[in-house]
């Protein structure tokens, strides 16, 4: 490349791209975060999931009467990255039906997004990248999703050539300038990417590829061709380097720290799980009543739905409730029926969850 054509090629990342602050929309691109572990989809307990393992990257399923697989964090990833994402059918679908969908996606905060100005005649092209590997070569759909207001959505695709190897892949998204476009300024769910792994015909007869239209059922999952993740045993899928940035030209991967990424996930998600023997809860009472309040690591999106973890070590008094009444804090307690000494504690692997997922 000439010199003149580097300085025009750094002229037009200048005008296109966000120089500067935070690039990547997405949140634990990199799959450094684990909180929740590795997760097991199984058709007998339901035919509609929507699973978490990595953190913030959802496994959504409609309808499947076969499908069973794993997801789970591996070391295994390109250069420059350590970790990925790993799905592997452990059961195969023996064919998918017109109105069965299996994807993993990932919801982006709409208040994150208001930079993109989209449904205004200024709004911002987007670029997202990505590292594959799978063990089914073919072309597999993407679909970026709206849902505020008036649903919309576009599809594109992507090509996996050879079986388990690394590819990276590129996609320029257009910018929404459509009135309908709009996303809402609250911290509801403002765009979704979508990766396509088992998709019916019900889904993938309407053109909109590239080209943002008003959401249709026929649309969501257009030119999504290879069915085999979902259809083969033991197939493989992996992801990492997950980048949605501003801007029409694709820029270095913007690596976070471990504590930074942590701490933006735990907006949607809170472990609160001791891993040594060392008590995480203690309440100690007296006489009636036995309560203990705990601070959230950090506030919340919403109110969280929480869940107590694992049976834990009880005197005179019965397992503890959990109460999440803010964005803030949580608390748990148990009344004490008699007076004298009651006490409850989360011994290790004991604990709460906190959910408030979009």
């Amino acid at each position: 490349m000439t010199k003149a054509a580097e300085l025009a090629k750094m002229g037009e990342v200048l005008t296109n791209s966000q120089i500067g602050g935070r690039r990547n929309l997405v949140i634990n691109g990199a799959m450094q975060v684990f909180q929740r572990g590795s997760a097991t989809f199984n058709h007998n307990a339901t035919s509609t999931a929507n699973l978490y393992s990595l953190d913030r990257f959802q496994f959504q399923s409609a309808n499947h009467d076969e499908l069973e697989g794993t997801i789970t964090q591996v070391a295994d990833a390109p250069v420059g990255f350590t970790n990925s994402l790993k799905w592997t059918t452990t059961e195969s679908e023996s064919s998918i039906s017109a109105g069965e969908s299996f994807d993993c996606c990932q919801k982006i905060e709409a208040q994150d997004l208001q930079q993109l100005a989209f449904g205004t005649s200024s709004a911002k092209k987007l670029t997202l990248r990505f590292y594959v590997k799978s063990s089914v070569t073919g072309t597999y759909g993407i679909n970026i999703f709206k849902a505020d207001s008036t649903a919309r959505q576009l599809t594109s695709t992507y090509t996996i050539s050879s079986a388990n190897t690394w590819e990276e892949k590129t996609i320029l998204i257009p910018a929404d300038t459509d009135s309908s476009g709009t996303i809402a300024n609250d911290n509801g769910e403002g765009l979704r990417i979508t990766w396509h792994l088992g998709t019916g015909t019900s889904f993938t007869s309407a053109n909109n590829a590239l080209t943002w239209t008003d959401y249709a059922d026929a649309g969501w999952a257009f030119g999504h061709a290879q069915n085999g993740v979902a259809t083969t045993d033991n197939a493989t899928w992996q992801l990492t380097g997950v980048q949605l940035e501003v801007g029409s030209q694709a820029t270095p991967f913007e690596h976070r720290s471990f504590g930074e990424e942590l701490l933006l996930c735990q907006r949607y998600f809170q472990y609160h799980v001791s891993t040594s023997t060392a008590a995480r809860y203690y309440a100690d009472q007296y006489s009636n009543g036995t309560l203990v309040l705990d601070q959230h690591h950090s506030p919340m999106r919403a109110v969280a739905t929480g869940t107590v973890i694992g049976t834990w070590t009880v005197s005179n008094v019965g397992q503890p409730n959990l109460y999440v009444g803010t964005e803030f804090s949580h608390y748990l307690a148990k009344p004490v029926s008699s007076t004298g000494r009651a006490y409850f504690y989360a011994g290790q692997n004991d604990g709460v969850s906190l959910d408030a997922e979009l």
